[in-house]
């Protein structure tokens, strides 16, 4: 029987998934491999009937660059019990490619575990991937996605940005990201938007939303003394991560609950939060502005990706043909800014609990640094007199005093 390998993506869509689907199933073909596409990641993989895609040149071919991606997904993450051999013996697979994040990821390890222990020997290997920039690659490596989506999403804002200017409004952005920044602060800092606000600033104080209102109507004010009475605010949404249930309750937002009892987010605009809780205390502090939500997210997912992706994500299904040919599993595919191939090993990036490390936004870093000193505007000490005319206590939206700074 023919050896054959195994794709399936899990999570959510990122611009370049088919690049990278395309690549490993040329490569593979070439050398006499089946190629097995797996629909809707590990949901049907250990059922009786997987649903399962055959790849060929011509249908490798024709997805390189489309958006989206041709095999379904899904984030089931499938429990220990579930696990037999029956889909890798009967199609003889020697590798399972997972695309995805870190669930995806130790799921595979788990996966492969099983098999080794029941004498079914295959090597697993992850392509990192999300739009969210959080995997902890070595620091300048980006995940796959990531690029298209800051294009696109700089594409948007720039144009929020040009309304603001034509219409004199204020528009609230948020930006996807589960914990970390990257997306809001790549989008903000390439747009020279007034005020970015990304979880990391808030590494010498607590993360609420009195503080990050205050952060918004402090960049207000001080574009109201320059003379500019419009400007644009982008906010990750990362920042509810690090919030309590009580903190995201006490917006008064009516929410949907899910089966612990937490509040569902992803049935509501975070724009919407931010925006309504900024028009709250503007009218509190009787200053005229008017503002508007806008949401950043699913519409970056399944964009065609840039020129970058399309290469990066080639590389990396190249890469994936080498660290099976040199006979790496349980590992990551990376690809250093030279093109250069090495395997990341989850165990060196998980903690004591198996849990995968997100890579933050190092916000001590230069480039953080000089687009928080030169691209944001805010009040500060040397404001307060002019500030005055807005509101009385200047010092209370003093961007470096909310943050500790």
């Amino acid at each position: 029987m023919k050896e054959a390998i195994a794709i399936l993506a899990g999570g959510g869509p990122a611009p370049g998934i088919n690049t990278v689907i395309s690549t490993i199933a040329k490569v593979f073909l070439k050398d006499g491999f089946r190629v097995i596409g797996v629909h809707e990641g590990y949901k049907t993989l250990f059922t009786d009937n997987p649903k399962m895609q055959e790849f060929d040149f011509e249908l490798a071919d024709k997805i390189k660059n489309q958006g989206g991606s041709a095999l379904l997904m899904s984030r089931y993450k499938p429990k220990d019990s579930e696990f037999n051999t029956g889909f890798f013996i009967k199609n003889n697979v020697r590798l399972l490619v997972t695309i995805g994040g870190d669930d995806t990821a130790s799921t595979a390890n788990r996966i492969s575990t099983f098999l080794l222990d029941h004498k079914v020997k295959i090597q697993n290997i992850h392509v990192p991937k999300t739009i969210d920039n959080d995997l902890p690659l070595p620091e300048g490596q980006p995940t796959f996605g990531y690029q298209s989506a800051k294009e696109e999403g700089v594409r948007i804002a720039s144009t929020i940005y040009e309304d603001s200017r034509t219409s004199g409004n204020w528009f609230i952005i948020s930006a996807m990201g589960r914990e970390a920044g990257h997306l809001a602060f790549g989008i903000g800092g390439a747009c020279h938007l007034p005020m970015i606000i990304i979880p990391e600033m808030f590494n010498k104080t607590t993360i609420s939303f009195d503080k990050i209102i205050r952060l918004i109507i402090s960049s207000i004010i001080k574009r109201r003394i320059l003379g500019i009475s419009y400007g644009v605010a982008i906010i990750s949404e990362g920042v509810f991560h690090f919030m309590t249930d009580a903190e995201i309750e006490s917006t008064n937002i009516t929410f949907t609950y899910d089966d612990h009892g937490h509040p569902e987010l992803g049935n509501v605009s975070k724009a919407h939060i931010f925006n309504l809780l900024v028009q709250r205390r503007l009218k509190q502090i009787n200053l005229s502005v008017k503002s508007r939500p806008e949401e950043l997210g699913y519409e970056l997912r399944c964009i065609t990706p840039t020129a970058f992706d399309l290469m990066y994500c080639s590389l990396l299904g190249f890469g994936v043909k080498k660290l099976y040919n040199e006979g790496y599993s349980a590992c990551m595919v990376t690809s250093d800014p030279k093109g250069d191939i090495y395997p990341l090993f989850l165990k060196d990036v998980t903690d004591e609990n198996g849990r995968v490390m997100p890579r933050m936004v190092n916000i001590n870093s230069q480039k953080a640094m000089m687009v928080y000193e030169h691209t944001l505007q805010f009040l500060s000490e040397q404001d307060y007199e002019a500030a005055r005319a807005y509101v009385p206590d200047p010092e209370n939206y003093d961007f470096l005093k909310i943050l500790n700074w």
